[in-house]
């Protein structure tokens, strides 16, 4: 049985038993406010009153395309307390890209962010007949284009009684949809994972159960709401009536973890590798005797971090030289995060493991875990007194997973979709007799869950050998040189591999070996850095087993990123998309 029917029960409860808690800190003018339970149950209400007056009926869908903000929290839900259907829309989505979702789900309201998003809407609208109203909460209005204010929208809520509205909440059922959340589309044209009331509420109560926290903690969400992640996060949050501090200013990260000081802040893997290379970057700028005591540092916080991993005793001998690498170094680090971080949460895509010893061994733990859009974004997480580096995690509670015969996850528990809105043939490829089919391959040991490799990406050489990319892609980014990696090879005689430079790392490296000035595109042809790479990769490829070894490589020039298109939002690699748009560089490498 869930605890509530669907997503106003569980505000409704959380409200009753919080009234004046703190639910959500927002930024305003460079000040940081603070809204209660009470506050946001009652801004909810208007949201929903306001959407019924502009003639949102329930199963509606109502889009919302902007950054993470607390105007995409009241509105998300405003829109399901009522039982209209949020569609999230990225807000680094090119026009076309906006146009197929709008168009494919058939949005009558959109909520936008301001006028350079109503700007790149307004360039498709004669291409979305469905589209009606535009909610611009920043920006220009013109109601002769249909384009009303955030006030504007609001100013009708008093239109819809007080019965209308109960009314409407009663109905919404455990089966209606409260989301339609477009994947991200590694593999070609997104798909619409209809998510469910009950969905929700079940990742929210199982992840909620997962996640540890106390009455005080706050947590940081800055990752995009369109992302199944973050907002499953943020139902979470509201299941445990933990303080969420809601900034999706993604460049200003770094400043609002020292404002808001969180107790645990969820993130994708790319940013902790890229916090891991600008430290590591730093030390070495400072060379002598500061670069020597970082090295020292950080190698007794990973005989530390071994130890615990183990849960054996710590030596004392390496327990005093650990607090002296603590008060040198570590403390500066997690000062870094705010200062009083408990645990960090990492999912939508594989935590590399020497990252998270090198975050451990400096006094910060991260919690892998591992979601999909498909299984409202929570299967498995590491707990804080229960975890293993290179997993997932055990299963939340409620959750069944098992392994097939192909070595493929498969999932069954309440928080898998309803099926893929208007393609009935993905849906029956994916759900089949109740099991959510991953496309993960896994194994599991002592209950913990470890992903080697999307099953559709797997490298068959023409030896017959099965590679998993994935696996080579986290080895080769080991090299703080390396910042991103896409191996090749199916049905070829050996394994090559696209990489990209590491600014962070190599703009120093350039300095120091007469290269000083060369521009990322310039460093990426230059012999000296190519030697470099080559010999990086022929260190690592002792790591691996000779049929997986990189024989030959090239460098990109410029990373991979998610504007220029080789990236999902959630920062996963587009396979096909990198293949089809350097494949003449890698027919070259055979």
């Amino acid at each position: 049985m869930l605890p509530h029917r669907n997503i106003h029960e569980l505000l409704q409860a959380i409200r009753e038993a919080n009234p004046e808690k703190e639910a959500y800190r927002f930024k305003r003018h460079d000040l940081w406010r603070g809204i209660t339970w009470t506050e946001v149950a009652d801004r909810t209400a208007e949201v929903s009153r306001a959407l019924m007056a502009w003639g949102a009926a329930k199963g509606d869908r109502v889009g919302v395309l902007s950054v993470t903000s607390i105007e995409w929290v009241l509105a998300d839900l405003g829109i399901v307390s009522c039982g209209c259907v949020t569609v999230g829309i990225y807000p680094n989505n090119t026009a076309a890209d906006c146009k197929y979702v709008l168009d494919h789900a058939g949005i009558e309201i959109l909520i936008l962010e301001n006028d350079a998003q109503l700007e790149k809407i307004l360039s498709v609208r004669d291409q979305l007949p469905a589209l009606k109203t535009i909610v611009n909460v920043g920006g220009e209005t013109d109601s002769s284009l249909g384009v009303f204010g955030w006030d504007d929208f609001l100013s009708r809520a008093s239109e819809t009684s007080d019965r209308d509205l109960e009314a409407r909440q009663d109905s919404v059922e455990p089966d209606d949809l409260c989301a339609l959340v477009y994947t991200s589309g590694t593999t070609g044209v997104p798909k619409g994972a209809m998510i469910t009331q009950a969905n929700m509420v079940f990742s929210a109560w199982s992840a909620g159960g997962a996640i540890y926290h106390e009455p005080h903690f706050v947590v940081l969400i800055f990752l995009p709401l369109a992302h199944v992640f973050a907002r499953m996060l943020i139902y979470a949050s509201m299941h445990n009536a933990t303080t969420a501090a809601i900034d999706g200013d993604i460049n200003a990260v770094a400043q609002t973890l020292k404002e808001v000081r969180p107790h645990y802040v969820p993130c994708v893997p790319r940013v902790f590798e890229k916090v891991h290379d600008k430290i590591r970057a730093s030390a070495q700028a400072s060379g002598g005797l500061k670069a020597g005591l970082f090295e020292w540092s950080i190698g007794i916080g990973l005989q530390v971090s071994r130890f615990k991993q183990a849960k054996d005793p710590i030596p004392l001998w390496l327990a005093l030289r650990n607090r002296i690498a603590d008060l040198l170094v570590f403390r500066k680090v997690r000062a870094a995060f705010g200062g009083r971080l408990v645990f960090a949460i990492s999912g939508s895509a594989p935590l590399n493991r020497d990252i998270a010893e090198f975050f451990h061994a400096c006094g910060m733990l991260i919690l892998e875990g591992i979601g999909m859009t498909e299984n409202t974004s929570f299967s498995n997480v590491n707990r804080i007194d229960n975890n293993r580096f290179g997993t997932v995690g055990p299963a939340g509670e409620g959750i069944e997973i098992k392994i097939a015969e192909d070595g493929e996850v498969l999932i069954r528990a309440p928080n898998v979709m309803a099926g893929y809105y208007r393609n009935e043939e993905a849906t029956r490829e994916t759900i089949v007799d109740g099991w959510l089919h991953t496309g993960d391959i896994g194994e599991l040991e002592d209950g913990f869950l470890k992903i080697t490799d999307r099953k559709k990406d797997l490298i068959i050489t023409a030896g017959g050998k099965n590679v998993a990319p994935q696996h080579l892609e986290q080895v080769l980014k080991r090299s703080p040189y390396i910042s991103q990696a896409a191996a090749y090879g199916d049905k070829r005689k050996y394994i090559t591999a696209l990489v990209t430079l590491d600014q962070e790392t190599i703009v120093p490296w350039a300095q120091e070996n007469g290269l000083a000035g060369k521009t990322y595109e310039e460093l990426a042809t230059e012999q000296a850095v190519q030697d470099l790479i080559e010999t990086e990769i022929e260190r690592l490829n002792g790591q691996l087993a000779r049929y997986e070894t990189i024989k030959r490589f090239w460098i990109v020039p410029g990373d991979f990123s998610v504007d220029g298109g080789e990236l999902t939002a959630s920062m996963k690699l587009k396979r096909r998309v990198v293949v089809d748009r350097y494949l003449d560089k890698l027919d070259a490498l055979y």
